[in-house]
């Protein structure tokens, strides 16, 4: 299924996610945007991996969010050491009710809800090759971009 349907009601919405990963993503998403973030979700990478939140900084500096909505989804997850190699940080970002020891302490990790979400773990960086980087910013541009004029094809109101 693509990312985006233009045939659905809002084509921003791909229908993938649980409503647990869509609170936590919604909180996020408010956290990154206080932070003066651009930030996008769902975002395929060139491994072919899809980052659950990609956020761009006014510095250049890329992380990605990993979004675990139960134990059992981040039990179930060997793919997250792949997404390293896209971002100088990597996050995870879940519920109240999910216990923060079962996430790599070599990551960061955020608290997340339907209002907002705490970062009470920095990531560690390891900063991007600049081709890389070069790379990963054009793929968010052109993906926002994308977004921006399905959204206006189906005629979503847009905020200012």
């Amino acid at each position: 299924m693509p990312l985006i349907d233009l045939h659905s009601k809002n084509p921003l919405e791909d229908g993938r996610q649980s409503a647990r990963a869509m609170r936590i993503r919604r909180g996020v998403q408010l956290l990154l945007a206080e932070m003066g973030a651009a930030h996008l979700p769902e975002l395929t990478l060139a491994s072919g991996r899809r980052a659950d939140i990609i956020a761009l900084f006014r510095d250049g500096s890329i992380w990605i969010v990993e979004i675990k909505s139960s134990i059992e989804d981040m039990k179930a997850d060997s793919k997250w050491p792949d997404y390293r190699d896209y971002c100088d940080r990597l996050f995870f970002a879940t519920l109240e009710d999910v216990p923060e020891a079962i996430f790599p302490p070599d990551c960061g990790f955020i608290r997340a809800d339907t209002h907002g979400a705490a970062l009470l773990r920095d990531a560690p960086e390891h900063r991007l090759a600049a081709a890389r980087r070069k790379a990963v910013t054009l793929r968010i541009a052109q993906a926002a971009s994308q977004r921006l004029y399905a959204a206006e094809l189906a005629g979503i109101d847009l905020p200012e």
